[in-house]
């Protein structure tokens, strides 16, 4: 592919310093496009063009009807061109390009959410203190928006930033994560054709350690929405306090899935595999903790071993591949650490923890399904995420318990509870500290519900009404129709 640029002020242009990096194939390693590799000065002249865009008001400005309807156009571009971007999602990330092409139905979704939400806030009335008095709340923009993806689900995580800050009439910088830039290029081009005006929407690409650390400290942001690593958005969080910029943070979780015996077997142990090993276990709300009542476990544990030695790796433009590699030689190596790791623990390695023998498979990041058991909360596999094809294994014999061990992380993004009882299921609902919980499904998810985290895995939400709360400020307007003198002094 021929070099694909930066997008700033309405602008296509390359790297200020002329560098440029290579965008790698994770299925077999080869150069699949060359991009610019932009740095602080690149995110300045972006931050400058769109705080220039966001304070003449020519788009916060634009009646809410227009801008849900650009909105609205980018969500049609996105469908007319859903196999071209499935297919370079696919070609970036390694997953399968079926799971792609669901992506980019949920994406498209995702703006005409939004769209239609444009429009729907004008305002409360609420009640004066004084005769004569109109007191009224509205909603306006924050601001300048840098929005931070990971590449794990690039285009995806990318939709559920940008359609809510210009359907709220922000201007906005996006870093998408350096190694998966290809789809956020092209959404882009996309965003272009629908008409957003110049400087409203810029594209920076670039290390985290340089256009990340840009947007997070330049006093002339106003509000950083981050997904990504616990450690990275702990460091976003510090620089963030320069101008006390609005956070909103997505850092992950270490998800527990608690199978009751009375489950309906077979469909818990099928969600168990489907609630971790798409993509490879590269999802932050993978069902990676596996809390299963002990009556059950050795029978539950058999069939996925059994499930999981039948898998299909390969490439993902292959229709019989279940699973692709990982994203990247780095990564690959963290998750064999981590399994290491676990060994050296004690957990019992019940099917995988290596490298695929498989020849035609040796020049991609694979890594086989990985199930531990034995498993206990003070083991580092249990605590920390692998972000991986790594399930671990614990028991519990009381529902208590249960919850108890599901509610044992600094984690606290989604968790799930497998039983035919309804009444056990909403006792341990409200017990669960995480912000999303499924009860007999997994990994569920949808444009209008809420999504986000609680404990240390993030602040605020995206999605749902909350997520375009997110892009706005609340503003209180009183006027008194008839002013007098106080006569106080």
């Amino acid at each position: 592919m021929s070099l694909k640029q930066q997008y700033i002020n309405g602008e296509w242009v390359t790297a200020i310093s002329s560098e440029t990096r290579d965008i790698i194939n994770p299925f077999n390693q080869e150069v699949i496009a060359t991009v610019p590799e932009g740095n602080d000065q690149d995110a300045k002249a972006a931050i400058t063009a769109a705080r220039e865009a966001f304070d003449n008001g020519e788009w916060s400005s634009t009646p809410a009807t227009e801008r849900g309807a650009i909105v609205r156009k980018i969500a049609e571009l996105i469908e007319r061109d859903k196999e071209e971007l499935a297919r370079l999602e696919s070609l970036d990330t390694g997953k399968t390009v079926e799971e792609s092409r669901g992506d980019m139905d949920d994406i498209a979704g995702v703006f005409r959410y939004y769209a239609e939400l444009a429009d729907k806030d004008g305002g409360e009335l609420i009640d004066s203190p004084v005769p004569n008095g109109i007191s009224r709340v509205v909603r306006e923009p924050v601001g300048v928006c840098g929005q931070i993806t990971p590449w794990n689900y690039p285009l995806l995580q990318a939709s559920w930033k940008l359609a809510p800050a210009l359907a709220t009439g922000n201007t906005l910088i996006m870093k998408p994560s350096e190694i998966t830039p290809l789809t956020t290029i092209k959404v882009f081009e996309l965003i272009e054709e629908a008409g957003v005006p110049a400087g409203v929407a810029n594209l920076v690409l670039g290390a985290g350690h340089t256009v990340g650390a840009e947007l997070a400290s330049n006093g002339d942001v106003d509000l950083i929405s981050f997904t990504g690593g616990i450690v990275t958005g702990k460091k976003i969080m510090q620089a963030a306090s320069v101008n006390v910029k609005k956070l909103a943070l997505e850092l992950g979780g270490k998800n527990p899935n608690i199978i009751f015996a009375d489950a309906d077997f077979d469909t818990a142990v099928d969600q168990a595999l489907n609630g971790v090993f798409f993509h490879a276990g590269q999802i932050c709300s993978a069902g990676t903790r596996l809390i299963i009542e002990e009556s059950i476990h050795d029978k539950f544990v058999s069939a996925l071993v059994e499930r999981v030695k039948k898998f299909k790796l390969g490439s993902g433009f292959d229709e019989e591949t279940q699973m692709g590699p990982l994203i990247s030689a780095d990564h690959l190596a963290k998750v064999e650490k981590y399994v290491e790791t676990g060994v050296k623990e004690g957990a019992t390695l019940a099917v995988g923890g290596r490298r695929p023998e498989n020849p035609d498979l040796q020049k991609g990041f694979f890594y086989l399904p990985t199930i531990f058991t034995d498993c206990t909360t003070d083991m580092k596999i249990v605590q920390e995420e692998a972000f991986g094809p790594v399930i671990t294994v614990e028991k519990f014999r009381t529902e208590e318990e249960a919850v108890k061990l599901a509610n044992d992380s600094i984690y606290g993004l989604a968790g799930g509870v497998w039983t035919n009882d309804i009444a056990k299921a909403e006792r341990c609902v409200a017990k669960m500290r995480m912000g999303t919980v499924w009860i007999n499904e997994f990994n569920l998810y949808f444009p209008h519900a809420p999504w986000g985290g609680f404990k240390q895995s993030g602040i605020g939400r995206e999605l749902g009404k909350l997520g375009i709360e997110e892009y706005t400020e609340t503003k209180h307007i009183f006027q008194n129709l008839k002013p007098e003198p106080i006569n106080w002094f």
